[in-house]
Formats: structure tokens, C-alpha cells, sequence
């Protein structure tokens, strides 16, 4: 019998997962781990979303804001880091809670990472050179030539994604497609997945009010602290690219934060593709009712506990 029981809160971004994961931590008496790779980094705090003072200090949470931007991560980094984080919160704890947008780094704990062979670290340094002298079109060319598969599944507006494909391709001579979803490590715990869900409509506005709000507490000042670090891997993302561009003098302010909500749209639309490939996540209205839900939770943390 397996007691321990991982919580896993999924869902696009802005529909409320922090809230769920604190009052179910505070519930279970137990402890958050963050799976929000954006959330990682120390410089970038407004436009990741990082939980306010008081949230945090409603639970005690890991992994935010635990690296500088400087500091290579990956998402290979962050399952052996949570797995012994995990092994020890399971010493005191028989449930944990994990919350984050970014599916990849929830799957890298709750199933583990495919497996690839090492490659020359030259190639990586190539393609981000050339993703630094043009445009990401060329990365995503490249890309649909050598693993067309891989192309239709992958974010092509992720150049860490492509880069990372790209290199195996390259590298092996095979498509980085070949040597995704082989047997992976067994986990010594269960996992029961939460999905928030809201009609599109809902998501959408909760986006937008959210960038405002972002805009409102010093997005702007954040990511003008950070211009001469731009070309980091980890400022590659929404909410930063469209106002380095501002700053660059290509955009208008105003089109900069309509590009922020449109992209950050996006993302939730892809975020949602992703996580409804699980069937086993037990989907949640974002406006549940704190005292059914709960119940439901601990049904089926229960069921789990006795199989």
C-alpha cells in the first residue's frame, strides 16, 4: 500500500490555483511545491505572478524565487530537485501539494522526463546564436524539417522548447519524436490531479484584469530593471519580450500590454490542451464550493491511499 499521496493543482494561468493550493495545504496541514517555471527566478517577481506576502506566509511554499536568472535550469534540474525535496516532505507528511502552469515540469514529477542521449553542447550554443541574429521563424523551420512530428505538437513560440529539439535532432540524427514516451521511473507515491476549470470567456477576463493589475503594481519599472539582461534564456517569455520590445522602440505602450494579454491568452489555451491529455485529472469549477470540494478532494485521496 502506497500512503502518500501527491496533490497536483493544474490549470491556465490566472484561474485561481495559488488560492486552491493554499487552502488545501492549510486542510491537509502539509506543505506546496511550486511546478511554475517561471516562478523560479529571484529578478522576475510582478510578471510570473509570484504569490503575494500573504499567501506565502499562509503556507510554506519551495521552489520561488529560489534562482537568479543567471543560473542555468532546467526542467531535468527541477525533477531531481523536487523528487528529494518530495522525499523529505513525505517524512513528516503523507499528502504534499504541488501547484503549476508549466505541464512539463509537473510531468517531469509526477511521471518523470523521456530520456535522451547526451549531445554536443557546441549545437546549443549555435542555434541560440542563431535564434540572437534573426528571427524564431528560423528555429521553427528548422524544426518542422527535421521532426514535422514534434512540430505539430510542440509551442513554437518557445524558444527553449525548439532549441531543446532542435539539439537532439541535430545532434543524434534522429527526431527529437523518437525517443519521447518510452518506460519511465517509477514514483513511490500517488498523484491525484486537479484541474480548475472556467469557460473561455471567464479565463480570458480573469487574463486581462490580471496583466492590469500587473501593469498597476510596476510591471513596466521590473522589466526596465532587467533590459541589459534581455537576451537571457529565462526573460524569454510573456509579459517581458513584449515590453522589451516597447522599451526597443518598436511598439506603443499600449500595444505592448495588448500583446502581453493576447499572448498570455494563448498560453492558457495551449496550457489547457496540455493538461486534458491526463484523463485522470479530476476537473474543479474555479468557482467551486470550498466545503464540497474538499470533500470530493478527500474522497479521493482516501481512495487512493487504500489501493
Amino acid at each position: 500500500m502506497c500512503s502518500k499521496v501527491l496533490i497536483s493543482i493544474i490549470g491556465p494561468t490566472a484561474i485561481g490555483k495559488t488560492k486552491l493550493a493554499i487552502l488545501l495545504a492549510n486542510h491537509f496541514k502539509t506543505e506546496i511545491i511550486s511546478a511554475d517555471s517561471r516562478q523560479f527566478f529571484k529578478e522576475m517577481a510582478i510578471g510570473t505572478a509570484v504569490p503575494s506576502t500573504w499567501e506565502l506566509s499562509r503556507a510554506v511554499h519551495h521552489f520561488i524565487q529560489h534562482k537568479s536568472i543567471h543560473e542555468p535550469y532546467s526542467v531535468g534540474d527541477f525533477e531531481k530537485d523536487a523528487l528529494n525535496t518530495l522525499e523529505g516532505l513525505f517524512q513528516n507528511h503523507n499528502i504534499v501539494v504541488m501547484v503549476g502552469g508549466s505541464g512539463l515540469y509537473v510531468d517531469a514529477v509526477t511521471t518523470g522526463l523521456d530520456s535522451f542521449p547526451k549531445v554536443d553542447s557546441g549545437i546549443r550554443e549555435t542555434l541560440n546564436k542563431e535564434l540572437m541574429d534573426n528571427d524564431i521563424e528560423i528555429l521553427q523551420s528548422k524544426l518542422k524539417v527535421l521532426d514535422p512530428s514534434y512540430y505539430e505538437k510542440v509551442d513554437l513560440q518557445n524558444p527553449h522548447r525548439l532549441i531543446r529539439a532542435l539539439e537532439i535532432c541535430i545532434g543524434t540524427g534522429k527526431s527529437y519524436s523518437s525517443f519521447l514516451n518510452k518506460p519511465k521511473g517509477q514514483r513511490n507515491f500517488k498523484v491525484l490531479s486537479i484541474g480548475l476549470k472556467a469557460d473561455r470567456k471567464v479565463i480570458y477576463d480573469r487574463i486581462n484584469e490580471r496583466v492590469d493589475i500587473m501593469m498597476k503594481d510596476g510591471l513596466l519599472s521590473e522589466v526596465r530593471s532587467l533590459l541589459d539582461k534581455r537576451d537571457l534564456n529565462a526573460l524569454q517569455t510573456v509579459g517581458y519580450k513584449e515590453l522589451f520590445e516597447y522599451f526597443n522602440g518598436n511598439w506603443t505602450l499600449d500595444f505592448a500590454v495588448s500583446e502581453i494579454k493576447k499572448n498570455t491568452r494563448r498560453f492558457a489555451k495551449r496550457q489547457t490542451t496540455w493538461f486534458k491529455k491526463n484523463p485522470n485529472t479530476l476537473w474543479i469549477a474555479y468557482n467551486y464550493l470550498e466545503n464540497e470540494m474538499i470533500a470530493q478532494i478527500e474522497e479521493a485521496v482516501g481512495e487512493l491511499q487504500n489501493e
